[in-house]
């Protein structure tokens, strides 16, 4: 179920997106228009009360870019946690990697996204209906 975005963060992610840092930019040139193993990503989405760089829903996975001044941050590691509380997994890069090594994390995106089935993956599959235990009797 979506929830409803107040207007003022929306528009705080229209900012974002509009003033993205080089990091974010070159990084939304890999991960757009389905680049990446066909997944669908978007930028600067509001989740709960936080706005994230990068996010595919259907993988229920955020990708950061992160500056020097995400090192060590409670706030981050408080923010991981509510967005996994949510459902979402959340891989981080440092923005020097994402500038001089962008192969090396596109490359590591597609492979945790290989490795780590997304959460709706991991969900059984229904159980099939009239075997055994089911209240449909045999003539």
């Amino acid at each position: 179920m979506r929830q409803k975005v107040p207007k003022q963060q929306r528009a705080f992610a229209r900012t974002l997106r509009a003033k993205a840092t080089d990091a974010e930019i070159a990084l939304w040139r890999l991960l757009r228009s389905r680049r990446l193993a066909t997944l669908k990503f978007r930028r600067q989405v509001p989740l709960g009360s936080w706005i994230v760089d990068f996010v595919s829903f259907e993988q229920r996975l955020v990708v950061e870019a992160d500056g020097s001044q995400h090192a060590e941050s409670n706030h981050d590691k408080r923010r991981d946690q509510d967005l996994s509380e949510r459902g979402f997994r959340v891989l981080r890069f440092w923005n020097n990697d994402v500038l001089m090594r962008s192969q090396a994390v596109i490359e590591s995106i597609a492979d945790f996204v290989v490795r780590s089935p997304s959460p709706g993956e991991l969900r059984s599959p229904p159980s099939p209906t009239g075997g055994e235990g089911s209240n449909r009797t045999s003539e």
